[in-house]
């Protein structure tokens, strides 16, 4: 869970982030501050991982209060002027979101901090340290972060720049705005196979397979030529018939 502080001058924009976050089941909000000293004054008291800045602020702008931190938590900036961000950047921030701020782009953008947050902590572990695979993982649907179990996965399917994921639990499937490779990567390679360019399958709920094709149930999905190794792997052939 990434602690987190919200700093906007603005009242409405300082709601709206409050807002954002309670969907981002990751995040929590340890406090809203209306200024750079009343942030500072909490980092004093609490160990903070992750700050959302507003730039433009009296007194001490954000950009300001970044460069007078010892030492710096994750930083995302938030402003309504464009020209801030090679300056934002120069400061090694997570990213940049330009007002008005869409759902989808700072799920995007919390989902580099939380990858970033987990790649730090990964590194101060013990090299012996085994660390267990989670039964689930989040994806961005519907506005929001909605977690899915890989068991209740059957199939997925890849439509351009959307998924189609196919579940167990209900009839519908959870479109997701995402390519298929970047849910490959999410997917225990033990439990899951990619059989073509455009679909990815539950290993466990396979039913039969044919020569170019594998089955879940009733369904027939097609096996591309450069993915026909894995399903006689799988099947335990060595070679084409």
């Amino acid at each position: 869970m990434l602690q987190c502080i919200a700093i906007d001058d603005e009242p409405l924009a300082l709601a709206l982030l409050e807002d954002y976050i309670s969907k981002v089941p990751y995040l929590h909000l340890v406090a809203k501050c209306q200024d750079a000293f009343e942030a500072t004054k909490m980092m004093q008291e609490q160990e903070i991982d992750l700050i959302f800045a507003d730039i433009q602020m009296p007194g001490l702008t954000g950009i300001q209060f970044i460069q007078s931190l010892a030492h710096k938590p994750m930083v995302i900036l938030i402003t309504a002027y464009e020209k801030f961000a090679l300056e934002g950047y120069n400061l090694d921030v997570v990213d940049y979101l330009l007002k008005p701020v869409e759902m989808d782009r700072f799920i995007k953008a919390c989902n580099k901090a939380n990858e970033l947050y987990q790649l730090k902590h990964a590194t101060r572990q013990p090299a012996t340290t085994s660390q267990p695979h989670p039964a689930y993982f989040f994806v961005n649907a519907d506005y929001s972060l909605v977690k899915v179990q890989f068991a209740d996965i059957t199939w997925i399917e890849g439509l351009r720049d959307y998924v189609k994921i196919h579940l167990k639990s209900t009839a519908k499937p959870l479109i997701v705005r995402s390519g298929i490779r970047a849910i490959e990567q999410e997917l225990p390679a033990d439990g899951f196979l990619r059989v073509h360019k455009s679909f990815i399958v539950s290993v466990d709920s396979i039913t039969s397979v044919r020569k170019n094709s594998v089955f879940i149930n009733e369904m027939e999905i097609p096996v591309g030529a450069v993915y026909r190794e894995a399903i006689d792997r799988l099947t335990g052939k060595t070679g084409h018939n």
